[in-house]
C-alpha cells in the first residue's frame, strides 16, 4: 500500500486519479524559485540542443516525408523555416532536440525529461497565447510526472527493454498541455489514460535515427491524449495502475508511492542534468576522465599504447560498441567516445558525425581501449589507466563526472552550450537576443515570441 505526504492510505486503484488531482489544483504560486529556475535551465538546454540539430539529417527526413501530410502552418519547427500544424511541430522538433543525444538527464532513470514535455507545450503556445510564468508552471509539471512514473517502473521497465523517455515521456506531455488546456479533473484522469495506452520506444533502435523517434512521437502522443480528452474522449480511470494498465503491462515491479507520495513537497525535476558531451550519459565519466588526463600531460593519440577502464555496468551493457558505424552509432560506443576525448578534448557534435567515426586516428586509438565492469563503481564514475608507448602509466579516477548532479554544468556553462549549437544555425546576434530571451522567459507575455526569434 502506497501512501500521500499526508499518511492517507492509497489504494493501487487510486493513482492516476491522484496524480490528475494533484495536476488540476497545482498553483504557479506554490511552486518553490529554486523549482522555477531548473525549468527554466531546462528550456534552455531543450531549445538550444533542438535548433542546434535542426539541419540533422534525421530532420530533413522527417519533415521531407511527413510535411505533405501535415496540417495549417500553426508552429516553428525551430531553427527552420518551415511551419506545420501544432502536432507535426511536436514530434519534429522532439526529434530534433534528442538527435544529437545532447539533452537534458534525469539521472534516477536516464529519462530525458524536456525532450516530449517542452516540445508538446512549445507547439501548442504557438497555436493559443501562453505567458512565461504559465509555461514554466507547465514544464514543471510535466517533467515531475513523466520522473515520478519513471521511477515507479525503474529499473526493471527499462530493462526489459522499453526507452523510458517515450513510454514515460507521454505522460510529461499530456500533464503539460493539459494543464495549459485548463482541464478539470475528470479530463486530466482520461489525458493520462489516453497517454498510458501510448507507449512508445525500444531500447533496440538505439544508435539509430529513430531513438530520436520516441521522445518526439512521445511529445505528438501526449498532446493528442490532452486534446482528446479535453473533447471528453474518455479512458480507463486507471490507465497507470490496473492490472493491465501501463505499469503492469510494461513491467515487472511496480511501485507506486513513487507517484503519489510528497507531490508538491517533493520535486524530481530539481535532479534534472545537462550534458557537456553530446553522447549517452553513462560514457560521460571517461570521456571526462579522458579529457583531464589529456589536458594535464598534453597527451596526443600517438603518445598512447592502450587505454584501460574500469566502468559501472551500464556502460559497457548501453555503450559497448566495439566498433560503430555511423556517428549515432558512435554516441553509444564508450571506446570511440574515450578515443575522440584524447585526440580532441572534447566530444562535442562534430566528434559524432559519420567521418569522425571513421577516421584512421580515431579507430587506432579506439581499437587500444578496453572496457572493465567493476560492479562497486558509481555510474557517474570512472577508474581510467594509460599506458604511454615509453612505458609509463598514467591514472584518473573520476568520482563524479562534470553534468553529474555532484559537479553540475553552471549557468555560464550552459550559456556557452546554447552559443555553440545556436550561433551556426541562427548566427551570433540572434542567437545573442535569443539567450537573453530565455534567461528572462519567466516574464514575457507570450511564450510564441521566442519561437519567432528561434527562427532563420
Amino acid at each position: 500500500m502506497s501512501q500521500t505526504s499526508s499518511a492517507t492510505p492509497v489504494v493501487p486503484e487510486a493513482i492516476t486519479r491522484t496524480l490528475a488531482k494533484y495536476l488540476v489544483n497545482a498553483r504557479a504560486a506554490d511552486l518553490p524559485q529554486a523549482v522555477r529556475d531548473h525549468a527554466v535551465r531546462t528550456f534552455l538546454n531543450w531549445l538550444g540542443c533542438a535548433v542546434g540539430a535542426s539541419r540533422h539529417e534525421a530532420v530533413d527526413i522527417a519533415i521531407a516525408t511527413l510535411s505533405p501530410f501535415a496540417g495549417p502552418a500553426q508552429a516553428s519547427v525551430l531553427g527552420r523555416k518551415e511551419r506545420v500544424d501544432v502536432i507535426s511541430a511536436a514530434l519534429f522538433n522532439g526529434i530534433s532536440s534528442h538527435v544529437f543525444d545532447f539533452d537534458d538527464t534525469h539521472l534516477k532513470t536516464v529519462i530525458h525529461p524536456a525532450g516530449p514535455v517542452a516540445s508538446a507545450i512549445f507547439a501548442l503556445a504557438e497555436y493559443r497565447p501562453v505567458s512565461g510564468a504559465e509555461f514554466i508552471h507547465a514544464l514543471a509539471l510535466g517533467v515531475e510526472t513523466e520522473c515520478r512514473i519513471g521511477n515507479s517502473v525503474y529499473p526493471n521497465h527499462y530493462d526489459i527493454g522499453w526507452h523510458i523517455t517515450g513510454t514515460a515521456g507521454v505522460f510529461g506531455a499530456a500533464a503539460a498541455v493539459g494543464k495549459l488546456l485548463g482541464l478539470n479533473e475528470q479530463q486530466m484522469v482520461w489525458a493520462l489514460g489516453l497517454a498510458a495506452t501510448q507507449p512508445v520506444g525500444l531500447r533496440e533502435m538505439f544508435g539509430t535515427m529513430t531513438k530520436s523517434f520516441h521522445p518526439g512521437r512521445a511529445a505528438q502522443n501526449g498532446l493528442t491524449a490532452a486534446f482528446l480528452a479535453a473533447g471528453g474522449y474518455t479512458s480507463s480511470e486507471q490507465g497507470i495502475e490496473a492490472k493491465r494498465g501501463w505499469a503492469n503491462v510494461t513491467s515487472t515491479h511496480r511501485d507506486y508511492s513513487e507517484i503519489t507520495e510528497g507531490l508538491g513537497e517533493r520535486h524530481e525535476s530539481l535532479l534534472n542534468s545537462y550534458k557537456p558531451f553530446a553522447c549517452g550519459i553513462v560514457i560521460h565519466p571517461a570521456i571526462d576522465g579522458c579529457v583531464q588526463l589529456r589536458n594535464e600531460h598534453n597527451l596526443t593519440a600517438e603518445m598512447v599504447a592502450s587505454i584501460a577502464l574500469k566502468v559501472h555496468p551500464l556502460v559497457l551493457e548501453l555503450t559497448g560498441k566495439r566498433t560503430p558505424k555511423t556517428g549515432l552509432d558512435g554516441k553509444f560506443s564508450v571506446y570511440h567516445s574515450a578515443a575522440v576525448a584524447i585526440i580532441d578534448g572534447r566530444a562535442g557534435e562534430h566528434q559524432y558525425s559519420d567521418a569522425a567515426v571513421h577516421d584512421p586516428k580515431t579507430v587506432r586509438l579506439r581499437d587500444s581501449i578496453t572496457a572493465e565492469i567493476d560492479p562497486k563503481m558509481d555510474s557517474d564514475a570512472v577508474h581510467i589507466t594509460v599506458t604511454l608507448t615509453d612505458g609509463r602509466k598514467l591514472e584518473k579516477f573520476v568520482e563524479h563526472a562534470i553534468g553529474s548532479i555532484k559537479r553540475p554544468m553552471n549557468n555560464d556553462d550552459l550559456a556557452v552550450k546554447f552559443t555553440d549549437l545556436v550561433d551556426p544555425i541562427l548566427g551570433a546576434a540572434r542567437s545573442a537576443t535569443l539567450l537573453k530571451a530565455c534567461w528572462d522567459m519567466e516574464g514575457l507575455a507570450n511564450v510564441a515570441d521566442l519561437a519567432a526569434l528561434a527562427r532563420p
